[in-house]
């Protein structure tokens, strides 16, 4: 009877342990998604010249094309819409843009 319950016992911690391991990993994998989101992001500095206000350059560069080809569509669409909620979190009116 002692075997079995030492056993069992054993068994549960390393379920445990297991299960730790396992939300470990889903942790570091969604770190490191949001560490590439954000330099995917980052990267995208290189179209500040065709993005601002005022900005006389009208045609983006095949750099700044190339860093938004390399932006992956989750990453974009997740930024685009935390922007978009940003004004309400922040008690501010919201954001109306003329096209």
């Amino acid at each position: 009877m002692a075997v079995v319950k030492s056993l069992v016992c054993h068994s549960s911690q390393a379920a445990v342990l297991l299960l730790l391991l396992v939300v470990a990993s889903l942790q570091t994998r969604t770190s490191k998604a949001q560490l590439s989101c954000t330099n995917q992001l980052i990267n995208l500095n290189v179209c500040a010249p065709f993005m601002v206000p005022g900005a006389t350059e009208t045609q983006p560069s095949p750099l700044c094309c190339g860093a938004l080809q390399a932006v992956q569509h989750d990453c974009l669409c997740s930024t685009l819409r935390i922007a978009a909620h940003l004004p309400s979190q922040c008690n501010l009116p919201p954001l109306y843009c003329a096209t």
